[in-house]
């Protein structure tokens, strides 16, 4: 397969559970079906971003990972950015032409040394 043209998964309208559950299914039927290592969901047809959205996307990165791949969203609206920033969901995000690794938020380390007085 060439490695610059992967497989599509299109996302359209409201995403409930039932839906969720039949894309995940094609997604995994998908990249069983054409070995590739990223599935593109293309998101531009998504209704409001709501966590219905967010849930879906972090069901379907699990499918693919259970498939030995990942996915990338495509065409995705500011505000789903945003809200996958929030959830620190890591998920690959096409901005423009070009794809951004997502990472969860970083978490706070302190270091405490022996002679610091308790508080």
């Amino acid at each position: 397969m060439n490695p610059n043209k992967h497989p599509t998964l299109t996302l359209t309208g409201t995403l409930d559970k039932e839906k969720t559950h039949g894309l995940c299914e094609e997604a995994r039927a998908t990249l069983q079906a054409t070995g590739a290592e990223v599935l593109v969901c293309d998101v531009a047809g998504v209704g409001p971003p709501v966590l219905a959205a967010i849930d879906a996307l972090a069901r379907l990165q699990l499918t693919a990972r259970r498939a030995d791949g990942r996915i990338r969203v495509r065409n995705a609206a500011p505000a789903l950015r945003e809200l996958l920033d929030l959830v620190g969901l890591p998920i690959e995000v096409e901005v423009g032409r070009q794809a951004e690794q997502r990472e969860p938020p970083g978490r706070v380390q302190e270091a405490v040394e022996a002679r610091d007085p308790p508080f």
